[in-house]
């Protein structure tokens, strides 16, 4: 059965923001709970082709996984492909739209996300061996709490600062627009502000253009 992640992001910028955040949602819920946390290296790559991907990765998956990831790459509307080393884990993440919003940034995507017996820069390899070449390198600190019954991920990103971003996993595309309500609603309950779509394109596309002054550090720059 294939995942569908619909995600809304909200610019939160500073840790007193952040701070301000897991309040409300203690207040809104007095259930609310940190579930994980991790810190992560997010590597995105642009071109390449998806079955020239899938020929050399399939055979680390398991059945399931490669059904998985046959079905993305058959279906996908446009994809965004990462590297990603969460903790100690390495994971290959293949994203793909399934809406009008891009499949980088989304608010309705197809997901592929999962580990692979590699070293982050071995996965690396295999994406630019398949045509892939970087796109831009992305750092992050992640706390992920359960809000409502919605998962609400609290990140610290270079470049952008707190985002904090609303988000379910369905297995069904219908379903998405009735999520996508859910977690409208709880934003708003939390006072959450919603990113717009185009000014998150703006601010991905600068970062893009700039990561190596910001990847890794505590940097923060402003797109209106």
């Amino acid at each position: 059965m294939h995942s569908y992640e619909i995600e809304i992001k909200s610019l939160l910028g500073s840790s007193e923001k952040a701070d301000g955040m897991r309040l409300k949602m203690r207040v809104l819920d007095p259930n609310m709970k940190l579930t994980k946390e991790n810190k992560q290296r997010n590597h995105y790559f642009v071109g390449g082709d998806i079955m020239r991907l899938c020929e050399r990765v399939l055979p680390f998956f398991s059945e399931d996984g490669q059904k998985r990831l046959k079905k993305i790459a058959a279906f996908g509307k446009e994809f965004s492909i990462r590297s990603r080393q969460q903790n100690d884990r390495v994971l290959l993440v293949i994203k793909a739209s399934i809406d009008e919003t891009t499949s980088a940034n989304g608010i309705a995507r197809m997901e592929f996300e999962e580990p692979i017996p590699k070293t982050l820069a071995e996965l690396d390899t295999i994406l630019l061996s398949a045509g892939y070449s970087y796109q831009a390198k992305w750092s992050r600190e992640r706390q992920e709490y359960l809000c409502k019954g919605v998962t609400v991920c609290l990140d610290k990103n270079a470049g952008y600062g707190y985002v904090a971003e609303f988000e379910k996993m369905v297995d069904s595309a219908e379903r998405a627009p009735l999520v996508q309500k859910e977690l409208r609603e709880l934003m708003a309950a939390l006072e959450a502000d919603e990113l717009p779509q185009d000014r998150l394109e703006r601010m991905f596309a600068y970062y893009n253009k700039n990561w190596l002054d910001y990847y890794g550090t505590e940097k923060i720059f402003t797109i209106e």
